[in-house]
Order: C-alpha cells, then structure tokens, then sequence
C-alpha cells in the first residue's frame, strides 16, 4: 500500500485508534480557555464572538484604497488589513527612482500624512481596528496613523489594530528588510516601548509564519522558525528593559493555511500549545494574558492557480475552515483571481462571503474545538508540536533565530523545504487539480475580468508628493529630520521622533533616508 504522509512529512496511518492516543491522557486534557490552550484561548470561542474577518486591501492610491475599505466595510468586513506598495514597503517615496513602475503596483502609496489622511477618511478610527502589513519602516507608517489621529483628536488609548513589524521574517522568507538587523530590532523595540505607555490596544508586533510557509517551508518549519522568531523578538524586548509581561499580551502571530486540512488544524492548536509553554517556562511570564498566542490567518496565496481560477474558490474555502476550526482569532480569504492580478472588487465580496457563510451557515462556530478527541488530530498536534520543537532546539543551538538567519541557514532549509515540494509536484506525487491532473480540458474557458492598475497613478501619484513638498514648512522639517538623526545616533527614544516629524511634513521616504545615514543599508552574505 502507497504510505501517505503529511506535507511535513508526518507518516499518516491508515486508521488511527484509542490506543494511537493513549499516551496522550485526553481524559485530563485542558479545557478551551486553559493553559496551555491547545484547544483555544477562549472558553467558548466562536459561540460569545466570531473570529474577526478582516480583508487585506490596498492597491493604487490612498482614494482609491479607501473606496475599497468602506465597500467591504458595508458589506460586513469587521476591520481593516492595510496592503501597502513595494516601494512604502521599502522606504522609497514614490518618485525615488527605484520606485519606477512599482508604485500602487501591489497595495496603497503612501508618502505623506495627507496619503495616510485620505486612506482612512470617513472611517471612523477609535471604532474600527487597522492591520498594517509593513515591517521595516512600520514604525514610520504607524507614526503617520498616529499623527492622522491626532490631527482629528482621536486619542492614541483608543486606536486598536497591529503593526506587523516582523522584521525577522524578511531576512529570513521576503527580501523587503532595509536596515541590518541590530538597529531593525533596535526598531521593533522602540515601537513596543512607546505602545505600551501611549497606544495600550495596539497589537506592537504580529509574527509572521505566512511569508514562511509562502516561501516553501513545511507546516513544522513554518511552526518552529516563527516561534523562534517570537523568542527572539521577547530576548531583545528584555535586553532592551522591557518587561516580558508588558509585551507579550500585545504580540500577535500570522500563520498561512494551506491545503493539507487536517495538518493545517493540528498546526493551530500545536501553535497555542507550544507559545504558552515558551512564554511561560522560558521567560519566565506569570500574567495568563502572556500565555495567549493570538493569531491571525490568511488562505495561502502559493496554493492559487492561474488555471481554472474559479478552484481556488475551494481551496480557499477548505483553507478557511481549517483555520476556524483550528481557532484562529481573524482571518483574510484570498479572492479566486490573486493568482493574475490584485483582486476586483467583485472577487474581493465573494472571499468574503467565504468566511461568513462558514460564520453563519455551517455550524461550525456551534461548538469550541470541534475536531477535540479525533484520534487523528490529537495524534497529529502531538507530532506536530514534537517535530517543531525539534527544529527550535536546532536553531537555539545556532545561536537562536538572527543567528540563524544572519548565516543563511534558515533561509536554505526553507529553499530545500520549497525544492522538495517542486519537484513532487513535477513528479506528479502531489496533485494540483487543473494544473498537473484533469488539466487542459476545458480550454474555451474564459478568462476572468482582472484589476488592472492604470499607468497614471503613478504619475498622479509623484505630482501630488510633489505639491505637498512645495507647501510645506521646509524649515521646519529639516529640523525635525534632523531630530530623528539625532535620537538614532544617541540611542535615544524615536517613535516620539517620529510622530512630529511626519507631522511636520516629512515624507516616509525622508525619515527613512535620515534612518539609513545612521543605521547604514543591510546587504546579505549571499548577495555580496
């Protein structure tokens, strides 16, 4: 008989019996809401609130991106995940010159408060929670939100939502890092800092396996290399005199749902499970609210298909139960077109229209932890969480997760991971339906209206940064630009540095150029 395994290479039995578990004492198992929370972080989960659906937007301008929130918005999206443009991502206002042809490409340009002002107009921002997906100039963007709050009086205590400012994970997985990672975690500690005395309900970090798994890891590997990511994040957070019980309740984590439904569910509950047991008996927490892992979920974009893209319909479906049964708190589903363009409008509704019949038609949020007492998922949490902490104690003996990433040795095991799983495919061993099996039979099939995004943006786009240049006070930003220069030479507090001077009229480029005369630019090993 063919063995089967899991995408991690977990041998999966034909049947699995009560024997398989005995070891597992589920007669003693913690209830949902009890540590180590393997089974959920709330007694009742979906039954007292539903997880938050919050679609990931962004494309072209701030306008146009903002149209786009208050459509979903009316259509009963329950917050806001904000897509930014490669460039924003990287630092770059829009018209430096590597910007050239990017800008509005893959989510919002933002430059400038009025950019930043204009993304949120008429949305209401002490009532609707905002997920910014940005990493190395996060705190930056998080100081125009801050800076827009302010203007409209808008206290900094009543704003919710997360910066990812998971800067680790670029090194390791996505390539849009722009500083080396000394003063990049320096970064991410700053912005932890200032939250945790001014922005209390601000999630300060959401720790990403998504782009992991994205990039080709296994399940355990997406598992293992963002713990440790985690553990780093909460070393340098107590290297840098910060509590481990003042951050750990705002961090936050972002894991991928891919195909393989029953591994994709144990995934979930491993993860709860083995941050508990790092929080609390490797650093020591002993507030419950540490012990929390808090995550949000996104269906994965690598499993899309270009053919047949209406499939991705149920991908994205079987993605998204997987992920409400495995307890997640938030949840984004792609759109059927993502694998050829950003997705339209009508697209971005029936993703929606995804979690919400799930939310509301299946039953599925009736009970907490549904798929509990499986043998088979029991079964397979323990292996996950056994093979997971197997890859963390390889990479603490690397020196822990920058020392990892700094020589390359994550980044091979993931592009191994990714070789393998290509060559399966090309082998036929795994089978993408439309792709490499039932392919090519309906070749009449017409393609779908796509997002296409118009060439003048990005001239509209250069000419307002522009206009906001000429009318602002450049004095006094070349004295606040001057300012944050300082307090990143001196080692001194910059997010308050930052507030004013994107206040004052800096661009997000300007302050991150100010940043690079300091910090320097990060080239990797592999590059040189």
């Amino acid at each position: 008989m063919h063995e089967r395994e899991t995408d991690s290479g977990i041998p999966i039995k034909p049947v699995y019996f009560e024997r398989d578990v005995a070891d597992l004492d589920l007669a003693h198992q913690a209830a949902p809401g009890e540590y180590p929370f393997t089974r959920g972080i709330q007694r009742d989960m979906y039954r007292a609130r539903l997880w938050t659906m919050r679609q990931y937007a962004g494309f072209a301008t701030a306008k146009e991106s903002n149209e786009r929130y208050r459509y979903l918005l009316a259509h009963g999206q329950m917050g806001l995940s904000v897509a930014f443009d490669l460039p924003t991502q990287m630092g770059l206002d829009s018209d430096a010159p590597l910007a050239a042809g990017e800008v509005g490409r893959t989510g919002v340009a933002i430059d400038t408060i009025d950019d930043m002002e204009t993304l949120f107009a008429n949305i209401p921002l002490d009532q609707v929670s905002a997920s910014m997906t940005i990493n190395a100039p996060a705190a930056i963007l998080l100081a125009l939100y801050l800076a827009v709050a302010r203007r409209r009086g808008v206290p900094f205590d009543k704003l919710s939502g997360t910066s990812q400012n998971d800067i680790l994970k670029e090194y390791a997985a996505r390539g849009t890092y722009i500083y080396p990672p000394a003063p990049s975690m320096r970064l991410v500690t700053d912005l932890m800092s200032y939250c945790a005395q001014h922005v209390p309900k601000w999630n300060t970090i959401s720790v990403s396996g998504y782009h992991i798994r994205e990039a080709g890891s296994t399940a355990a590997q997406e598992l293992a290399f963002t713990l440790a990511n985690g553990k780093a994040y909460l070393h340098a957070a107590k290297e840098a005199g910060l509590p481990v019980d003042d951050v750990a309740p705002r961090m936050s984590f972002f894991w991928n749902a891919h195909n393989n439904f029953f591994e994709e569910v144990a995934k979930f509950r491993a993860a709860r499970e083995l941050w508990a047991q790092i929080v609390r008996d490797g650093f020591g927490a002993t507030s419950p609210k540490s012990w929390l892992m808090r995550f949000h979920t996104q269906t994965g974009g690598s499993t899309l298909t270009a053919q047949e893209p209406e499939n991705n319909v149920v991908r994205v479906t079987l993605q998204a139960l997987a992920a409400v049964l495995g307890g997640t708190q938030s949840l984004h589903t792609n759109s059927m077109d993502e694998a050829l363009a950003l997705p339209t409008q009508a697209a971005a509704k029936l993703a929606l229209r995804t979690q919400q019949i799930i939310a509301y038609e299946s039953g599925v949020p009736d009970t907490a932890d549904p798929l509990a007492g499986s043998y088979f998922v029991e079964r397979l949490t323990a292996q996950l969480a056994e093979s997971t902490r197997g890859i963390i104690a390889e990479v603490d003996a690397r020196g822990g997760a920058v020392a990892a990433i700094e020589s390359g040795w994550m980044q091979g095991q993931i592009a191994d991971s990714a070789y393998r799983a290509q060559a399966k495919l090309e082998r036929g061993d795994t089978i993408v339906v439309g792709v490499n099996k039932f392919a090519g039979e309906d070749a009449s099939a017409a393609q779908p209206q796509l997002q296409r995004i118009d060439p003048s943006i990005e001239r509209e786009q250069r000419e307002r940064l522009a206009a906001f240049r000429v009318h602002r006070d450049g004095q006094r930003v070349a004295a606040q630009l001057a300012a944050v220069k300082r307090a990143a030479s001196a080692g001194a507090p910059l997010m308050p540095e930052f507030v004013e001077a994107v206040d004052a009229g800096a661009t997000l480029g300007e302050v991150a150029d100010a940043l690079r005369e300091v910090f320097s630019v990060y080239h990797p090993a592999a590059a040189l």
